[in-house]
């Protein structure tokens, strides 16, 4: 039988001024998977993700995904709030009331686990913009998050970097049993994930084989996300 990592069934969300953005939504991520979502913009993918990660709150639906829950922003800017890479990381970990050599451990797991232990001691601003998506997904991954979403991560990286960072992640799921859902316009990420799932005006329209969409999309008229 299969297991859930994230269950979403009839989920509804209206911004206060009643603009509506989903609509009766529903979706099953598969555990230890890598999924992508995708969709035109305002389609209701990082909304979807928003709500996923519990930084919006539906007005009616069902959400049920395993915890902890990593979010990874579009700008990296926007959730790396210490000077230096190490205590970035650790960052996080406060709550968990953990001693410093468990914090440390912690730490260098991750850092590891994205290719940046030599980084530790380096300063936020000195960093690629590729170098700090890792730096935010290391950050999940001392936490333990089961489950990690990614709201169009490589949008202000250039090609090779937007390789690299994909290939990271799909690394990261078959290795360490993660379970990752991944909003892009890309086509290209298509061909590294286990599927996907295509949003239109707030609702899953199609999933599954995500090379069955890439070529479905492609045929469009315009060929575009």
């Amino acid at each position: 039988m299969t297991q859930w990592a994230i269950r979403v069934r009839d989920l509804c969300f209206n911004w206060s001024q009643g603009t509506s953005v989903l609509h009766s939504c529903s979706l099953n991520v598969p555990s230890g998977q890598f999924w992508m979502l995708l969709g035109r913009n305002g389609s209701g993918k990082s909304t979807l993700l928003r709500l996923l990660a519990s930084l919006l709150q539906p007005q009616s639906g069902e959400i049920q995904i395993t915890e902890p829950v990593g979010f990874v922003f579009q700008n990296p800017d926007h959730q790396l709030v210490m000077p230096t890479v190490g205590a970035d990381v650790a960052f996080g970990l406060v709550e968990e009331k953990l001693s410093p050599i468990q914090v440390q451990a912690r730490v260098q797991e991750a850092l590891a686990a994205v290719n940046l232990l030599n980084l530790q001691r380096r300063p936020i601003y000195a960093l690629s913009g590729g170098q700090k998506q890792r730096i935010a997904i290391a950050g999940a991954l001392a936490r333990q998050c089961e489950v990690l979403l990614l709201d169009e991560p490589t949008a202000l990286l250039d090609p090779d970097t937007q390789q690299d960072l994909v290939l990271q992640v799909q690394s990261l799921v078959k290795s360490r049993g993660l379970t990752a859902l991944w909003v892009t316009h890309r086509f290209e990420e298509l061909d590294h994930c286990d599927g996907a799932f295509l949003l239109e005006q707030g609702r899953v329209v199609d999933q599954g084989d995500p090379q069955r969409l890439k070529q479905k999309l492609m045929q469009e008229p315009n060929g575009t996300m």
